[in-house]
């Protein structure tokens, strides 16, 4: 279920059109490197000179390398080899740690927040692609969607909530707290997406876990959708990833009614059957539904590539027309969309698996003990 965020002229280059279920995609709206921020300006009268240059260089390492991943991240080789040996996606995530007990520092040192969201990163945009390998690699793209849920919601549970209103009302709408819920609750829908993946792949998985997964998918962007659609996102990221979540919940919703609809079919009486029939019906109009959907997405600015059938759906996509087509017994004239959607059963209601990894802040780096002293010195000095 994967999508593409931008055109060639975008990224400076080809992409690669992913193949089968066993692929990845990934879409976090707001491509958006930060510029360089001067901090001698902003902080050089509140903290010493070598501090602010460290919290200077570490940003700006940042910058630097987030501009040098993002033209790249959708090439075929992910992993591109760096000086130090290992990846420029590994760097990235490294330099963030480093980033980030300085960062806290600055924050618990009850400067102004706007001050401190100087330093935030903004969201960047990766439609990236993990390729068709092995189960094993598929499983590690799972681990990595719950490490990032995890951060997401140490954000929503542990650090929104110690800030003030007013503050709260300063933070930009891409950081207000149904958005980060719904990025927590994406990343754990598409964890779900691929365990369906390989669920389809198996010879050994069964209609009932397909069905338990699908209709776990549905929850997760149920519930993502509900925590984006009343915000007022009026830039065209923000508008653009509410019809992302809008139409990954379509997609789900076509899978669950698809994998309903085979269960039901195995039962006997005439009633199970008709059940069947109008929840595979109802899986081919949300397909449909699905297809609008991703136009929808895809022509909204920034306009980007409507893309070609891959993963999960591009297997659905096969089997729900022609499995729709062979139990139903009468004239599907007869049917209109909202005599479907009325007759169609009701989905069955699963605890939800996936949860995201807990992730605690890191300690303040001890550098900034270093310039409190500095400040109670020089306070006792004044005096």
């Amino acid at each position: 279920m994967g999508c593409f965020v931008s055109t060639p002229e975008d990224t400076g280059g080809k992409r690669r059109r992913p193949g089968n279920i066993g692929e990845v995609s990934v879409f976090v709206p707001g491509l958006r490197i930060p510029k360089p921020v001067d901090f001698s300006e902003s902080l050089g009268d509140r903290l010493s000179k070598s501090l602010v240059e460290r919290l200077s260089a570490l940003r700006t390492r940042i910058v630097v390398m987030a501009g040098q991943e993002a033209p790249s991240i959708t090439r075929t080789r992910r992993r591109n080899a760096t000086q130090h040996g290992g990846s420029t996606l590994g760097d990235l995530l490294q330099a963030l740690e480093d980033y980030l007990p300085v960062l806290l520092g600055l924050v618990k040192d009850a400067l102004s927040l706007s001050q401190a969201n100087l330093l935030l990163l903004p969201r960047t945009s990766t439609d990236g692609y993990l390729p068709k390998v092995s189960e094993e690699s598929r499983r590690s793209a799972i681990d990595i969607l719950l490490k990032a849920a995890g951060y997401l919601d140490c954000a929503v549970k542990h650090i929104l909530p110690q800030l003030s209103p007013e503050h709260r009302r300063d933070l930009p709408v891409d950081l207000a707290e149904g958005v980060l819920r719904a990025l927590c609750l994406q990343a754990l829908g598409q964890g779900v997406d691929i365990q369906l993946g390989l669920a389809i792949d198996s010879t050994k998985a069964t209609l009932a876990v397909k069905r338990r997964l699908a209709c776990e998918m549905v929850k997760y962007w149920q519930q993502a959708h509900d925590n984006i659609t009343n915000l007022p996102l009026a830039n065209g990221w923000g508008e653009k990833h509410q019809l992302y979540v809008k139409w990954k919940y379509i997609e789900a919703k076509a899978a669950a009614y698809y994998y309903h609809g085979l269960i039901l079919d195995e039962g006997n009486t005439e009633k199970s059957h008709g059940m069947a029939v109008s929840a595979l019906q109802a899986a081919d109009e949300y397909l449909k539904e699905s297809k609008r959907a991703c136009e929808a997405f895809n022509t909204a600015v920034p306009i980007s590539r409507t893309p070609p059938l891959w993963g999960t759906m591009k297997y659905l996509s096969e089997k729900i027309p022609k499995d729709t087509s062979s139990k139903v017994r009468i004239n599907r004239d007869l049917y209109t969309y909202e005599k479907i959607m009325e007759t169609a059963p009701t989905l069955p209601d699963f605890a939800l698996a996936l949860k995201p990894d807990e992730y605690q802040l890191p300690d303040v780096d001890s550098s900034w003990e270093v310039e409190n002293v500095n400040k109670g010195q020089n306070g006792n000095n004044k005096v």
